[in-house]
């Protein structure tokens, strides 16, 4: 059950009229009365006699009778809806909600004779709208501070009552949807998705990229966006607006979003904050580390399950939020063959980033200067290392989903969820390649030693082994098992950890998910003889050019 509370406005007839009237497509029904203040209200859509200017007379009356004292918007209008898999609630039903709501908003408290007056008008099967004037008995405004959150839980426990489905509640950090009027100007201008989605999208994936604030602004501009710079006197930098140069209002302006409206963690306080840590980087300068930025990356989302059950809250957030950025970049340097899970994962994970958690963000530091390490080392020629590293961030992304249900974060629980099948999509197109690759070798393996790894893994993994012997990944899995070895590794002690690391009943290849952790951990080379990279001269700006197209693969406009 979904509650939705209008701004308000100071015409009760024209609510009404729209309440009682076809609607946009025709799609309203009977328009019925369920409920009002007194149960004796006049019903335009069952009384004959009764007429809309009626209706509103009645409803307006202390309005008038308060004249000034009246607040200027003095409609509140709340509309009720369940889920379209819900039994359909009789009018009874939808009366006796009215009221909750209403009492638990402070509109119309229950024992209150000087309440509100109000109206539940019903014109569909699975919706009301309440109708309120904002004016009590005694010609003062209701106390009704904060009721879209008092709303919302009272339903929840309607739901409960009446075994409806019981909808993931929010914490108000989620980032502003688009509206109606939004939605139906992307339809018929033919694009699939709304500016303001476009442009969160552009800016998470350039917040990902960029080191310092000035490089975030010269990818959006290198991306086609229209950016806009506020500054104070001073000359320091207040805020920015973003707008796409095809997205105009009547007057033939740009229509601008700034980086708050696009998401909480997009103003530019918030990624001035990220992005000051990452400005004196060694990391991205020095080309003769030991790791590649790949392997730190990768061993950065290793550790994140494990830092998040330590039980820091603000560290936990921090991993979380970095997490997200992970996620927003790879888009930005995957094969165009699995871009689409990827930018589907990023898209699902950014409910997943926030909470009312603040993060401290320098306890992730080293992950997020990875992350933009790898934006500018030459890409990996096959799928190894990003199957290894989208191996690593489907079990980050899983204990992110943990972490958060464990701290009733419904709805971002069920966005790191969305987030892990989509990854898990990319990492199954990813891996092909090199799993065949390392399946040729392990089937080059004499049968001695072929022996002598399937006695390990029933050694090691007593309940799994005739499962695992018996996939077609098996002679991967052995190879694996020989490099390990090889590299002087105990491989029943890596095996036995690699098997915990998560329940594996449910994966679809268990000697899969194995060979990359085995070769994660005892840090093997991403494929046996791993050919020398291709030379990549890309920069991350010119690879966040097209990010939408990137992200859809097609137009770097919005589709």
């Amino acid at each position: 059950m979904i509650t939705k509370i209008g701004k308000g406005g100071a015409n009760t007839q024209g609510v009404l009229r729209y309440l009682y009237g076809p609607g946009r497509a025709n799609e309203h029904t009977d328009p019925h009365l369920v409920a009002s203040w007194d149960g004796f209200a006049p019903d335009p859509g069952r009384d004959a006699t009764a007429t809309l200017t009626q209706l509103a007379t009645v409803l307006d009356l202390r309005v008038k009778q308060a004249g000034d004292r009246a607040p200027d918007k003095y409609v509140w209008h709340c509309s009720v809806r369940t889920a379209p898999e819900d039994p359909v609630l009789t009018d009874e039903q939808w009366a006796a909600s009215a009221r909750r709501i209403l009492n638990a908003t402070g509109i119309a408290p229950s024992d209150d004779p000087d309440a509100c007056r109000w109206v539940a008008v019903r014109h569909a099967d699975d919706h009301i709208h309440i109708v309120a004037t904002k004016v009590r008995g005694d010609l003062t405004p209701p106390r009704n501070w904060n009721d879209y959150l008092r709303a919302d839980k009272e339903c929840a426990a309607i739901e409960k009552e009446y075994g409806l489905r019981q909808v993931l509640r929010g914490d108000r950090t989620a980032a502003k949807r688009p509206t109606r009027a939004e939605q139906e100007k992307t339809t018929r201008a033919g694009h699939t998705a709304t500016p303001r989605v476009t442009l969160r999208t552009t800016a998470r994936m350039a917040a990902a990229a960029a080191t310092d604030t000035d490089e975030f602004f010269a990818i959006l501009s290198g991306a086609g966006v229209l950016v806009n710079i506020q500054r104070f006197p001073s000359g320091d930098i207040r805020g920015y607006k973003v707008a796409l140069s095809d997205d105009t209002n009547a007057n033939g302006e740009p229509v601008w979003f700034s980086g708050s409206t696009l998401g909480p963690d997009l103003s530019y306080p918030k990624i001035s904050e990220r992005l000051a840590l990452t400005k004196s980087d060694p990391m991205l300068r020095d080309s003769d580390r030991r790791h590649t930025a790949w392997q730190t990356v990768t061993d950065a989302a290793d550790q994140i399950p494990s830092v998040l059950d330590e039980g820091d809250d603000a560290a936990g957030q921090a991993h979380v939020t970095v997490l997200a950025e992970a996620l927003d970049a790879l888009p930005l340097i995957a094969p165009a063959s699995y871009k689409p899970h990827l930018a589907r994962a990023a898209a699902a994970f950014e409910r997943a980033s926030r909470s009312h958690i603040r993060a401290r963000h320098q306890q992730a530091q080293a992950t997020r200067q990875a992350i933009k390490a790898i934006l500018r080392e030459p890409a990996p020629k096959d799928g190894a290392p990003i199957a290894i590293l989208l191996d690593a961030l489907i079990l980050a992304v899983v204990a992110a989903q943990g972490w958060h249900h464990t701290r009733r974060h419904d709805q971002q629980a069920e966005a790191a969820r969305q987030a892990a099948e989509h990854l898990h999509a990319a990492y199954q197109a990813a891996a092909v390649q090199p799993l065949a690759v390392i399946r040729q070798r392990g089937l080059r393996l004499t049968v001695t030693v072929q022996q002598r790894q399937a006695d390990l893994v029933r050694q090691a993994l007593p309940a799994l082994a005739e499962q695992i012997l018996t996939e077609p990944g098996w002679p991967a899995l052995a190879a694996t098992l020989a490099d390990v070895q090889g590299a002087g590794h105990d491989p029943t002690v890596l095996l036995t950890e690699a098997a915990r690391r998560q329940e594996l009943g449910t994966v679809t290849s268990i000697n899969d998910v194995l060979v990359w952790r085995l070769r994660r951990s005892a840090h093997l080379p991403a494929t046996p003889h791993d050919p020398p990279a291709r030379d990549n001269l890309r920069t991350p700006a010119a690879r966040a050019a097209q990010p939408a197209a990137m992200a859809a693969g097609g137009s770097p406009r919005r589709r």
